[in-house]
């Protein structure tokens, strides 16, 4: 029996469908959208764990020109009465999920195109049923020429998608459903790109006409990362109800749940052990385990564990707000970078780009996937931690970055050390140190902290552990062969003045506490003592 392709990159429901691709039914999420009758509800999850194709999903259900009977044969949603409403309404659907760049121009531009091509869509749907000289008519096809022309004035198609409402609830006789697909990718690009400031008027009228007191507007349903704020931009549009990761509404249906997950890799000739786990779990969505399903795809593909989901997208918005963080900041997520559990003030109800502030710095890093919340202590309290390997993974490569530290070197300072050329290990690892002098001067621990970071390019040579119980005491780091040929690593960092004193207390440390009690084989043991852009190091091989 032929295996199904795996749907890598295709997120359009009917193209799946339609192709034949391995599919995890979760139409049960139509019922709840019309259990809850929300007329304006927003889903806010991290990229990659199927937002668009849900969209799309709930798109090609609802749709009434289009006949959806092939497409949803066999799923869970026709067992249910619901499946009678299949092709019932008008649906209006965009999705900005490419809506970046490097201007307000640029971005204001392929939102234009976005909503431009839904209208030449219904152009076509409605050809011989709106009169062309009728108010609708003249308004519709008005709008038309006005997104069609790129010199067009911003306020004269903000009310755009309103107007779409109103000629398709006039046309149908039936209030439109309108999906918006990744909502915020547009302010997020706008805010890395430092021009976010341009965007707020725009984008408070847009999505406040279409939304907001809009008799002609059945249900709305917009996904994107980060929650709508009540306030500023967003002042407009603040009626929305939002199901954030903490809710347990709609939680199964974004990400693969332990049962879809052994489902899928049982298919493939795979099973869920404790590594796939460590690497891909980790996530709770209103209290349900919920496994990154982007990168359970690939791992199905290729049968190897490795990271997927730190290469869907570039990291920069992330990095661009962790280098705005303070100390406070920096002090917690020190722990979580060790694999600790933190207790952290965090609040869903306001976007970073809105309110600089720690609260929704850490809000938005769950929100985003890159933390999970383990308890909630109480409505603005929580206790959170790194999900699995491969998030602290993008957290320990985003350190790196955020330092300046260049790939080359990195490479060869570990080569150099792993071959135990110490004198060349010393120089590039000094000039590492003088190129990070900001990041250095930041944070107290940060020399241990940018080492641990640097140490994500050895996975699969070494385990890396730190401040872990080892011997009679906790180690700095410990690099864990896990090939013959290479010896085990442990280092300990010492900072201060007296640089020669406190390069030998560190190895001295090393070795009175031992701890490489538990490594067999070769140990390299190094001591590095800081001050500022100074740097000494002492060291000595140990057969245990």
């Amino acid at each position: 029996m032929t295996m199904k392709r795996l749907p890598i990159g295709i997120d359009d429901f009917e193209k799946l469908r339609q192709g034949g691709y391995y599919y995890v039914d979760k139409t049960l999420m139509i019922k709840d959208f019309l259990e809850m009758k929300d007329e304006v509800a927003l889903i806010a999850r991290p990229r990659r764990f199927g937002k668009t194709l849900n969209m799309t999903m709930l798109r090609d259900f609802f749709d009434m020109t289009k006949n959806s009977l092939d497409l949803f044969h066999g799923l869970a949603i026709m067992e249910t009465e619901y499946g009678k409403q299949i092709n019932s309404r008008p649906v209006i659907y965009f999705t900005f999920k490419d809506c970046k760049g490097d201007t307000a121009e640029d971005v204001f531009l392929l939102v234009k195109q976005k909503i431009y091509q839904e209208f030449l869509r219904y152009e076509k749907i409605l050809r011989g049923k709106l009169d062309r000289t009728s108010y609708e008519g003249m308004d519709f096809y008005d709008m038309i020429d006005a997104l069609r022309n790129p010199k067009t004035p911003i306020p004269l198609w903000t009310n755009s998608i309103q107007l779409l409402t109103q000629i398709v609830k006039e046309i149908f006789g039936v209030p439109p459903i309108l999906l918006i697909d990744e909502y915020d990718q547009p302010i997020m690009s706008s805010y890395e790109k430092n021009f976010h400031e341009q965007m707020g008027t725009f984008f408070s009228n847009l999505y406040g006409s279409a939304m907001k007191g809009n008799p002609a507007l059945g249900q709305a349903l917009l996904t994107g990362v980060q929650r709508v704020a009540k306030e500023s931009i967003f002042s407009q549009f603040n009626n929305a109800r939002v199901y954030t990761v903490l809710n347990p509404q709609y939680a199964s249906y974004f990400g693969l749940t332990e049962p879809e997950v052994e489902a899928l890799l049982r298919t493939y000739g795979l099973s869920l052990t404790e590594a796939v786990k460590k690497e891909y779990d980790g996530y709770s969505f209103g209290g349900v385990e919920v496994y990154n399903p982007w990168s359970l795809l690939n791992y199905a593909d290729t049968k190897v564990l490795d990271y997927y989901w730190i290469n869907t997208s570039s990291n920069a918005f992330i990095r661009k707000i962790l280098q705005r963080a303070d100390q406070r900041f920096w002090e917690n997520f020190d722990h979580l970078v060790l694999g600790e559990e933190v207790v952290v003030g965090l609040t869903l109800e306001t976007s970073y780009i809105e309110r600089d502030s720690n609260y929704s710095l850490w809000g938005l890093l769950v929100n985003s996937g890159y933390l999970t919340v383990r308890q909630r202590v109480d409505v603005n309290t929580a206790v959170v931690k790194i999900p699995n390997e491969e998030v602290m993974s993008e957290f320990q490569v985003l350190i790196s970055e955020i330092a300046g530290i260049e790939a080359l070197d990195l490479r060869q300072m570990f080569q150099a050390l792993l071959k135990k050329d110490m004198e060349r290990f010393l120089k590039i690892y000094r000039g590492i140190v003088i190129s990070c002098t900001r990041y250095m001067d930041a944070k107290e621990n940060a020399y241990h902290m940018l080492f641990l970071g640097m140490c994500i390019t050895l996975k699969g040579l070494y385990r890396v552990t730190s401040n872990l119980e080892s011997g009679y005491g906790r180690s700095d780091i410990i690099l864990e062969s896990k090939k013959a040929g290479y010896p085990h690593v442990i280092i300990e960092f010492k900072q201060g003045k007296d640089l020669e004193r406190l390069k030998k207390e560190a190895l001295q440390q090393i070795i009175e506490q031992k701890y490489y009690a538990d490594l067999h084989g070769e140990v390299l043991c190094v001591g590095l003592a800081h001050d500022k852009k100074k740097c000494e190091m002492e060291y000595r091989v140990i057969e245990n």
